[in-house]
Formats: structure tokens, C-alpha cells, sequence
């Protein structure tokens, strides 16, 4: 027997149905909110968290700075100093060893750039580019639709930073500068052309193992397949990182212990980076699976001015597993949240009207009830919620499609 509101003998989540088309106030079969009332609330799901610093935008792209870069640019600061203090007194040694992280950061600026350029050349969006502790990351929201692009989008980045290496070498023969700026354009040079050459290695998250995912897609024919086997070569990558810097630190040197845990942080970011490659080629194996009805929720209709504990009622007394508020013209404007129903004492909910409890219906949470695969997430990332209304081609309610059970989809994948 299921649970329903009010009742406790079983508070086991039911496993979901497949709607069957009802009337608007008895839509898909799913299960109840009373199944999860013994769940602990779950957070805002409104939408992502900023992350870090905005700083300004290129080309219309958010850029922004992780609170962890400020901590490396303090450490590259500190051990670039002693280099220039040979050329420079203090205070004005630790101002150009700042200049130098800067220039180091706006170089890793420039290589996202060159990936994000090439993405929106392909119409692909770019959400953000953000500057961390390891270097950067540009926020591609979709995949390249064919190997080809993948592979453009990948090298761009690698190319440029390659590129501003070898302009600094140029620079260093043919244009005259004082000392200073020669220790300064060197050192840009060398970790640019690091930056190139170290991205170029191939295993992802690395942009070396983005070419290896297009080389094996253009091979096989699989995106999947390529993304995984990209991924493995990542984890293989990992280990070779930190096997090399283990190697270095046995030639001694007073840096020896800070070239370890470079390394071990550099491997862990890789290995990480390459294991989550691989579950999300996993699960988007299961995206085009998805399906608005199977995963919606029966929904009860009532009132704005229904109190909370009448809504729970019809509720549960209609099996529904969602409370949909309408206005005088009957028309939805709001989900109940079942994150607050939760969160209400029993011996409140006749004292509140369940319009307390709604959030309002932003123009993204309604969806069509057909909606299903890439359209069905792409719609959830424009607009973030916890919950969506599920709609008819005629404009009738069908359901109420949450977040969670989205979520739990791909878990079960």
C-alpha cells in the first residue's frame, strides 16, 4: 500500500510510472509527496553559484577569478622575487615578481580565450571562462556535433599559448631591453611554451586528450567510446605526473618538497578530471532515454487560498505526487515546493495557504509534457529549478517534472 500524506505506514519511495492521460487534476501516477516527508530538505536548486570573482567579460564571455588564484599569486610572487631582486632593489623586486604572475594568468586568460573563440565560431555557447589554482577553464555548454570541430576547438588553445611562446623568444632576439625585462619576458616564455606543451598531453581533462577523443570519435565513429578511452589515457597521464615529479624530487634541491606536492596536485586534478569524463560519457549515453512524461509527477490543482493542510489532503487523496496553485482565472501560478511542505510542522499546515509555500512560474519552468533527451536537459540548464510544469499542445496541466527525479534517472543509469 503506498504512503500517503498523513499516513506513516510506509515511507519508502515508490518507484515511478508512466502518466497516463486523466483529467487536470488527476494527471500522471507517480508517487507521493508523504514518500518523501521523512527526507531531509534539500537545498535552493534555483540556480548554479558564481564561481569566483567577475572581473569583466571578452567577447561577451564572463570571466571570472577563483578566490585559490589569489594564493597562487602570492606564491609566484614570493619565489619569483629572489630572481628579480638581482636586478631590482626591494620594494620594487616584489611588484615586478606580482607583474610576472599577472602576465602568467593573463597568458592561461588568452589560451581560454582561444578555446571559447572557437567554440562560438561553431555555435557552440560559452557560459564562463574561470581562472583557478591549476590555470583555467572555459564553460562549453555543448559538445562539438562532429570530431573534426572537437579537434579545432581543443588545439586552439594550445596553439596560442605555442604562439605567445615563441613571440617572447622572438622578442628575446630581435628587440633590446634592460635586464629586468629580459628575466621577465623569459620566464613568460618558457611557462607559455610549458603551458602548450603540458596541455597537449594526451589524456583528458587536458586539451592533448580532447584530440585523442577526436582522433578516436573520427576512428570509430563513437563519441562515447572516444570519451572514454580519452578518460583512461587521462588516468595513465595522472600517474605518469606524479611518478615524474616523485623522480625529480630524488635529485634533491630545496624545492624538492614543493615539486611533490605540485605534482600530487596537478595528477589528483588530472585523474579526477578524467574520471568524471567518464561518467558523464556514461550518462549522456542515457540522455536521449529521458522522458518528461515517464518522469512526471501527478499533480492536484487547488486554490491560492487553500490551506496547506487541504492541499496535503487532496493530495493525498488523489495519489498526486505535486500541488500546482491557480489563480481566480484557474490558470497555474505556482508548485507548491516540497522542499517546504517538508519543513512544516503538521500542526501549521491548516494555518497556512499553500500560495505561501509556491514558488512563482518563471517562464522556463514550463514545459511541454513531450519534451524528452538533449531538449529536456538543455531547457533544465536555461532555467534551474527544483521543480517544472509539465503542459499539454492544448495548454492542459499533464504533470509536475522535479529536478531530483531527473537526477535520479541518470543514478540509475
Amino acid at each position: 500500500m503506498r504512503a500517503t500524506l498523513g499516513e506513516t505506514a510506509d515511507r519508502t519511495p515508490a518507484n515511478l510510472r508512466r502518466a497516463a492521460p486523466a483529467t487536470a487534476i488527476t494527471r500522471p501516477a507517480a508517487r507521493s509527496i508523504r514518500d518523501v516527508a521523512d527526507s531531509a530538505p534539500q537545498g535552493d536548486q534555483s540556480g548554479p553559484a558564481r564561481p569566483g570573482i567577475l572581473m569583466g567579460r571578452a567577447f561577451g564571455i564572463p570571466i571570472y577569478v577563483s578566490q585559490t588564484w589569489f594564493i597562487v599569486a602570492i606564491i609566484i610572487t614570493v619565489m619569483f622575487e629572489p630572481q628579480v631582486g638581482q636586478h631590482v632593489q626591494r620594494p620594487l623586486s616584489y611588484l615586478v615578481a606580482l607583474a610576472y604572475a599577472l602576465l602568467l594568468y593573463a597568458s592561461v586568460l588568452l589560451h581560454e580565450i582561444g578555446h571559447s573563440v572557437v567554440a562560438r565560431a561553431f555555435g557552440l555557447p560559452v557560459r564562463a571562462i574561470t581562472l583557478h589554482i591549476l590555470g583555467g577553464v572555459s564553460e562549453i555548454e555543448q559538445e562539438p556535433h562532429t570530431p573534426g570541430r572537437e579537434f579545432l576547438v581543443a588545439v586552439a588553445g594550445p596553439l596560442l599559448s605555442l604562439a605567445l611562446g615563441a613571440g617572447g623568444y622572438a622578442a628575446l632576439l630581435l628587440v633590446p631591453m634592460p635586464d629586468v625585462a629580459v628575466l621577465l619576458v623569459q620566464a613568460l616564455t618558457i611557462a607559455n611554451l610549458l603551458v602548450g606543451v603540458f596541455n597537449l598531453l594526451p589524456g583528458l581533462p587536458l586539451d592533448g586528450g580532447r584530440l585523442v577523443r577526436a582522433a578516436v570519435w573520427k576512428f570509430t565513429g563513437r563519441q562515447r567510446t572516444a570519451t572514454v578511452a580519452a578518460g583512461w589515457a587521462g588516468r595513465v597521464v595522472a600517474v605518469a605526473v606524479l611518478v615524474a615529479g616523485a623522480a625529480l624530487s630524488a635529485t634533491g634541491g630545496a624545492d624538492r618538497w614543493l615539486t611533490v606536492i605540485w605534482a600530487a596536485l596537478v595528477a589528483s586534478f588530472i585523474w579526477v578530471g578524467a574520471g568524471e569524463a567518464i561518467r558523464v560519457a556514461r550518462i549522456r549515453e542515457h540522455i536521449p532515454l529521458l522522458n518528461a512524461r515517464a518522469l512526471a509527477r501527478r499533480a492536484v490543482q487547488v486554490p491560492h487560498d487553500t490551506p496547506l493542510a487541504e492541499a496535503v489532503r487532496r493530495a493525498q487523496e488523489a495519489g498526486a505526487g505535486a500541488i500546482v496553485v491557480v489563480g481566480r482565472d484557474d490558470d497555474p501560478v505556482g508548485i507548491v515546493s516540497e522542499t517546504a511542505v517538508i519543513a512544516t510542522p503538521e500542526h501549521r499546515r491548516p494555518w497556512i495557504d499553500a500560495a505561501s509555500l509556491t514558488r512563482a512560474l518563471d517562464p522556463g519552468m514550463v514545459l511541454p509534457a513531450d519534451i524528452t533527451g538533449e531538449e529536456l536537459v538543455a531547457a533544465i540548464n536555461r532555467a534551474p529549478a527544483s521543480e517544472y510544469l509539465l503542459v499539454e499542445p492544448t495548454g492542459e496541466l499533464y504533470g509536475v517534472l522535479t529536478a531530483e527525479d531527473v537526477t535520479k534517472s541518470f543514478a540509475r543509469a
